[in-house]
């Protein structure tokens, strides 16, 4: 793949957890399913990329604030350091409390700051007597990681898994976090010139999901699999999109806090929007696709920005609206970081094949 191009990803994918995020958190928890409220949120929208409007800038929340830790956490260090990650979260938290945090994560920071991080993953495992949680706070914040290991899929794996151990360690919503992972994963692989193959893109999470999900005996799931169940269902509702309502996509992959019934929705917003949408009028099917997943209502926020991370992961940084930008908090400041990712993995493959040749020498 052309390294520009590969650039441009890196920075978009960053750019996209940021404007899902302060673009949907007005709307968390709100219900725009009727006719009316999708008029609103176009209208909004218009509104925003319009060249004469300046209002405000929209703040991000939580999920960006996680996000620019573990992107900096990985810049600083090198690779995952579970201590300075945790460190970073904790931090950032006491000093803006007021963007959203979880009542459960918040309580996670509590105690790791009293027990002065002497084990990071206590706290998390403590929740929900002893269960973990299984919200989507891993997955919303796991871009940085899956750029940063987009070529180690071992790697990748591991990382996500141990990174979202610091505030969820219930197995669906780690898995919910790998899934995020590996989507992002391959939006960076796919060149976007070329038509997406939505079939074979879903087809690849299934067999991927299929072996994370093998080992799943006293979970007392009530079914089994049940992320590779949500990708069956994706697969159908992407077969028969023109005949599926709002409604029906919630019904089915839901739109809520918990991974299981968010992850899968941000996937489908992303490979829905390929093509045009009732009611969301725009050329450009990456605020199509942010815009589609806001519409949707419920956990917008995090939705919105889990759908960002994984448009902006397949077209890169052109297809952001700059009108848009300039009302997302921090824009820029993601666009680096994005950028400071790439620069640090080029690096570490250029050591690398450095010394793969002398070693053969």
């Amino acid at each position: 793949m052309d390294l520009q191009l590969l650039k441009s990803k890196f920075r978009g994918s960053m750019l996209g957890v940021l404007m899902g995020d302060c673009l949907g958190s007005p709307y968390e928890n709100e219900e725009l399913l009727s006719a009316g409220m999708t008029k609103v949120l176009q209208k909004s929208f218009d509104k925003l990329e319009g060249n004469m409007f300046k209002a405000p800038v929209m703040q991000y929340t939580d999920d960006s604030a996680m996000t620019q830790s573990v992107a900096e956490s990985l810049i600083e260090k090198g690779d995952l350091d579970l201590i300075d990650l945790a460190k970073r979260f904790v931090k950032s938290y006491y000093q803006e409390p007021n963007r959203g945090y979880g009542a459960g994560v918040v309580t996670v920071f509590q105690k790791l700051r009293g027990n002065k991080f002497q084990d990071v993953l206590l706290p998390a495992r403590e929740q929900f007597n002893g269960q973990g949680s299984w919200g989507n706070g891993g997955a919303m914040r796991i871009a940085p990681i899956a750029l940063f290991y987009y070529k180690d899929n071992d790697k990748l794996i591991d990382r996500t898994r141990r990174s979202t151990e610091i505030t969820h360690t219930h197995k669906i919503g780690i898995d919910g976090a790998i899934l995020q992972a590996i989507a992002i994963q391959q939006c960076l692989q796919l060149d976007p010139s070329n038509k997406l193959n939505v079939s074979d893109f879903i087809n690849k999470l299934i067999d991927k999901m299929k072996e994370i999900e093998k080992d799943e005996e006293g979970l007392d799931l009530v079914e089994p699999q049940p992320y590779k169940l949500k990708l069956d269902i994706l697969q159908k509702l992407i077969a028969s999109e023109e005949n599926v309502t709002n409604e029906e996509v919630i019904r089915q992959l839901g739109n809520g806090i918990a991974a299981l019934y968010s992850v899968p929705t941000a996937i489908f917003c992303f490979l829905r929007a390929q093509r045009p949408i009732k009611g969301i009028e725009t050329e450009n099917p990456l605020r199509r696709a942010i815009q589609y997943a806001i519409t949707l209502g419920g956990d917008t926020d995090t939705i919105g920005s889990m759908t960002g991370a994984l448009a902006g992961a397949f077209y890169g940084e052109d297809k952001f609206s700059n009108n848009l930008l300039e009302h997302c908090e921090k824009s820029k400041t993601f666009a680096y970081l994005g950028e400071k990712l790439y620069n640090i993995v080029m690096d570490m493959c250029l050591v690398l094949i450095r010394t793969m040749n002398l070693n053969m020498q």
